[in-house]
């Protein structure tokens, strides 16, 4: 397994080249890019020759970009918009080299019927499927463990890419979105791990399920999350490719970057490394 990082662990205390010079640094292997925020200021000064260049001779890669936001049920002017956003992200992910684009759910107020979601996800990842794949860029859908997300258990996630059907669209499984919307083991038994592209390793505050909070976050195997139960679980499932560490707490972000960045390193390494093994640099 290799060892990847998620720029919002450091959102508001680092850039995307302090992000890559520290990772590089502490020898992680894959960075997922924040393209909201931190690649387009990164652009304002900077070209993506440059980051093709800095990933040429570097031992750092470019996972993902992250991310493709709301993608499911828009209206025609929203649909649109999405359909444009994804030809230009996965135009830059083919030109980096970064293996995938994450797709994230849409998070609204208004209610939604189950059977509308799918429909609309199911349609949605078909086109974008075709789009991307000349580029050979795949597209992973995260599913998010808040209430208002459209999609938002690991059940109803799979479900939609085993309708979808396409090589090139699978699923994030991030441990804290499993645990917040108390997603069940036993769905992710009976999966297939191969449908798996990334997983987001993480934790939480102990707060019942349904009001979880990204800032509830915390350091790997520092809260709540049966962090044991969900690696031996994706592990026999046949899932062993990176392991990416996102945080979004607000104390963290108080931390030097390349503190940050050690730390979420050390405490992924200690929880990952009963089930796999890493062969990340030990600074």
């Amino acid at each position: 397994m290799k060892l990847g990082f998620n720029e919002a662990t450091t959102l508001r205390n680092s850039n995307l080249i302090k992000d890559l010079e520290y990772c590089e640094k502490l020898g992680y292997d894959y960075i997922e890019i924040r393209t909201e925020d931190k690649l387009t200021e990164y652009l304002q000064n900077h070209t993506l020759e440059e980051l093709v260049y800095f990933f040429d001779t570097h031992h750092i890669k470019p996972l993902a970009l992250n991310a493709l936001i709301f993608f499911n049920n828009r209206d025609e002017a929203g649909h649109k918009a999405i359909i444009d956003k994804f030809k230009d992200m996965v135009e830059k992910a083919s030109k980096i080299g970064a293996k995938y684009i994450v797709a994230v759910p849409l998070v609204t107020e208004e209610k939604i019927l189950k059977n509308e979601i799918k429909k609309s996800c199911v349609e949605v990842l078909q086109e974008l499927s075709m789009i991307a794949e000349p580029y050979d860029v795949k597209i992973a859908v995260e599913f998010i463990g808040h209430p208002q997300a459209t999609v938002n258990t690991f059940a109803q996630a799979y479900d939609i890419i085993q309708t979808v059907n396409r090589e090139n669209v699978g699923l994030v499984f991030d441990c804290f979105h499993f645990h917040a919307m108390g997603s069940q083991l036993d769905d992710l038994k009976k999966a297939d791990g191969s449908k798996i592209f990334i997983l987001h390793i993480d934790d939480t505050e102990d707060f019942p399920i349904g009001i979880l909070t990204d800032e509830d976050r915390v350091w790997p195997g520092f809260g709540a999350i049966d962090l044991d139960n969900i690696l031996s679980t994706l592990k026999a499932i046949g899932y062993s490719d990176v392991v990416s560490v996102e945080l979004f707490r607000p104390e963290y972000y108080q931390l030097t970057a390349e503190e940050t960045i050690k730390t979420a390193k050390d405490t992924t390494l200690k929880v990952i490394s009963k089930y796999y093994d890493l062969n990340a640099v030990k600074n």
